[in-house]
């Protein structure tokens, strides 16, 4: 029987792919983050206001920063490895050890949509859940009109489990939930590629 790797908390563990770096995110990180949550084209499909202030990322940053170290989720920053500044966020939102079932849920600064960019990074992000964590599945809720996030998600082999109508009241609108899971044995990439 698969169990967690909760050595995985012991230190941040910092991923690379061919363009990237995946690494912690950090407080001086708030800027960008701000940037990237205050800008209406991110948040188009996510119900969640845009953010008012730096000092909102700011705490948005302590809270992923606590939440790796109570073991609860682990979020990553993307960079491109010749730049110093993050494109995006990325990462577990909540971890359910006894399942082995994590959620992945992520975001990227607009002019970097459409270069493969978080396929790359959702790909190392998978390989390091499935493999380095032992999770069996992991799940991506998302707007069923995101057709970008939905792409990415079946391009790796996720498949839809679930579509929940009116399930999310924001603005004084409902809106439709659905839901995609990844098992163990089922990504469309393997552990060295």
């Amino acid at each position: 029987m698969e169990v967690f790797n909760q050595d995985v908390f012991n230190q941040f563990p910092v991923l690379k792919t061919s363009r990237l770096t995946l690494r912690e995110i950090r407080v001086e990180d708030a800027k960008r983050i701000y940037d990237m949550r205050s800008n209406g084209r991110v948040n188009q499909f996510i119900a969640r206001t845009n953010m008012q202030a730096e000092d909102d990322a700011m705490k948005l940053a302590e809270r992923t920063i606590a939440a790796y170290h109570n073991k609860q989720a682990i979020g990553w920053a993307g960079i491109l490895r010749d730049n110093q500044e993050i494109i995006g966020t990325c990462g577990f939102n909540s971890i359910d050890v006894m399942n082995l079932r994590a959620e992945i849920g992520g975001e990227m600064a607009t002019e970097y949509w459409g270069k493969n960019i978080a396929q790359e990074a959702v790909r190392e992000i998978l390989r390091f859940g499935l493999y380095h964590m032992n999770l069996h599945t992991i799940e991506a809720k998302v707007s069923p009109q995101n057709r970008g996030a939905i792409y990415v998600l079946e391009q790796l082999g996720f498949e839809k489990e679930a579509h929940f109508k009116d399930r999310i009241y924001f603005n004084g609108n409902y809106s439709d939930m659905a839901v995609y899971t990844l098992l163990k044995g089922k990504e469309l990439f393997d552990e060295k590629n």
